[in-house]
């Protein structure tokens, strides 16, 4: 196993992965930990969830979260990223939120998904990575 060169690691990043977003919870449950779609612009890592949900009200709490990126099929590998929400957009910006859509769902069904969530009040967190925990096993096959 070796660790990502940064430049590997932002590639990774920029790469498309379904990542796990955990964020510390208020009360004696553990951490809460969720997939989620999120973007990597400019050094900063953008995530957005209903306005209203337990996951936006823990992350406004707790002002950091953790998210890992990885891949699932051999060779495996993962970023973890600690980081600081250092802005919150309320509601979230319409271009980003197709954006991040269309990141995962192609071009037609990004826009047609941002489109059907129109009515759906979310927000966008701006996510500031401050630490990173990387592996790439490839060349332990």
């Amino acid at each position: 196993m070796k660790a990502f060169s940064d430049e590997e690691r932002q590639q990774f990043l920029t790469d498309l992965h379904v990542g796990v977003l955990s964020v510390a919870t208020s009360d004696s449950r553990p951490p809460a930990s969720v997939p989620i779609w999120y973007d990597y612009v400019d050094g900063i890592i953008r995530i957005t969830t209903g306005a209203s949900s337990r996951k936006a009200r823990l992350i406004r709490e707790a002002g950091a979260v953790t998210l890992v990126v990885q891949r699932e099929e051999p060779p495996y590998q993962y970023v973890t990223v600690e980081g600081t929400v250092v802005d919150t957009v309320d509601p979230t910006p319409r271009d980003v939120a197709e954006t991040i859509a269309i990141r995962y769902l192609g071009d037609e069904g990004g826009r047609a998904f941002a489109t059907s969530m129109e009515d759906t009040h979310s927000v966008l967190f701006l996510i500031r990575p401050d630490r990173w925990i990387t592996a790439d096993f490839s060349d332990d096959l």
